[in-house]
C-alpha cells in the first residue's frame, strides 16, 4: 500500500469561519488569522488587514487568484519586509515551516512552484533554503515597525481548527495596557473602520496544510 500523501486542494472557506477573525473582538488589541494552508490570506478584517497589508487591495482574500501570499510577500514585497524588525529571524521561521510544509506535501504542484519562484527570485530565500531548516513554528513574538503607529511587539499563537482540514486561527496579542496595545488600538481608529473593535483578523490558507506560524 502506497504512503504517498495527496497535495492538498485549495478549499472554500466556511461562512463561520471566515467570521472568525473579525468575531474576536471580545479581547482588545488582538490580531487574528485563520489558515487553510501555510502563506495565503482567505479573510480578513480591519485591524487584521491594516497591519500587515495595508497596502494591499482589501477585497484580495475574497479572490483566489488575488490573495495575498505571506510568504511570498516577506521576501518580495518591499513594505512586507519593511514591516518585520527582526526580518532575517521572520525569514528563517518561514522557510523552515514551508520545509515541514514541502515534506509532507513533496507532490504538490503550487508549493512547488511557490518555492522555485522565490529560488529564482530572492537569493536570501535561496541561500535559506539551501540550509534545509525544518521546525513548526507554533507560537512566539513578533517585531514589527508599523508605518502608522511605528514598533509593535505581539504574541502569537496558531490555533488549529478541527474540522477545516489544515485551517489555522493565529492570533497576534499585545500585552495589556501597555503602549503596543495602544498602538493598535490607534491603528484601528486611523481607518474608522466600520466596526469598534480593537481585533486584527486574517484567515489565511494556501496550497499546502498549514504547518507553520
Amino acid at each position: 500500500m502506497s504512503t504517498q500523501r495527496a497535495a492538498f486542494t485549495p478549499i472554500a472557506v466556511r461562512t463561520a469561519v471566515r467570521i472568525a477573525a473579525p468575531s474576536c473582538a471580545c479581547r482588545p488589541a488582538r490580531t487574528a488569522a485563520t489558515t487553510a494552508d501555510i502563506t495565503e490570506v482567505l479573510a480578513w478584517n480591519d485591524l487584521g488587514h491594516l497591519l500587515f497589508a495595508g497596502h494591499c487591495d482589501r477585497t484580495a482574500p475574497r479572490r483566489p487568484p488575488d490573495r495575498p501570499n505571506l510568504i511570498r510577500m516577506l521576501f518580495l514585497d518591499p513594505h512586507t519586509r519593511e514591516l518585520y524588525r527582526r526580518w532575517d529571524e521572520e525569514a528563517s521561521r518561514a522557510v523552515a515551516s514551508l520545509r515541514v510544509a514541502a515534506g509532507h506535501f513533496s507532490d504538490d504542484a503550487a508549493l512547488t512552484a511557490l518555492i522555485g519562484e522565490l529560488i529564482v527570485k530572492s537569493p536570501e530565500f535561496a541561500a535559506c533554503w539551501a540550509k534545509h531548516p525544518v521546525q513548526v513554528c507554533g507560537s512566539g513574538t513578533k517585531h514589527l515597525h508599523h508605518p502608522v503607529v511605528g514598533d509593535l511587539e505581539l504574541d502569537y499563537q496558531a490555533l488549529h481548527l478541527p474540522e477545516d482540514d489544515g485551517h489555522r486561527l493565529l492570533t497576534y496579542t499585545a500585552a495589556p495596557g501597555s503602549g503596543h496595545e495602544a498602538a493598535l488600538r490607534l491603528l484601528q481608529a486611523s481607518a474608522q473602520p466600520s466596526t469598534p473593535d480593537r481585533t486584527a483578523g486574517l484567515i489565511v490558507g494556501s496550497m499546502t496544510a498549514a504547518l507553520g506560524g
